[in-house]
């Protein structure tokens, strides 16, 4: 009982860091739209390393 509580925390704190860089794309006012729906996509798709990217460059256009 007590290591199904302890593997769902720890599922829990996985899952967060995992969508964290979701959560602030999301909430970011550097980008909207369709750039904002392209940079989450590529966030969940190709690789968590996509938030650097979008921190190092975003907005695409001026």
């Amino acid at each position: 009982m007590e290591s199904d509580i302890f593997l769902l925390i720890i599922f829990a704190v996985i899952g967060f860091f995992w969508l964290l860089p979701v959560l602030i794309i999301i909430s970011s006012s550097k980008t909207r739209g369709g750039e904002k729906l392209a940079w989450v996509l590529a966030v969940i798709f190709i690789s968590w390393f996509a938030w650097v990217f979008y921190l190092l460059l975003a907005p695409l256009k001026k």
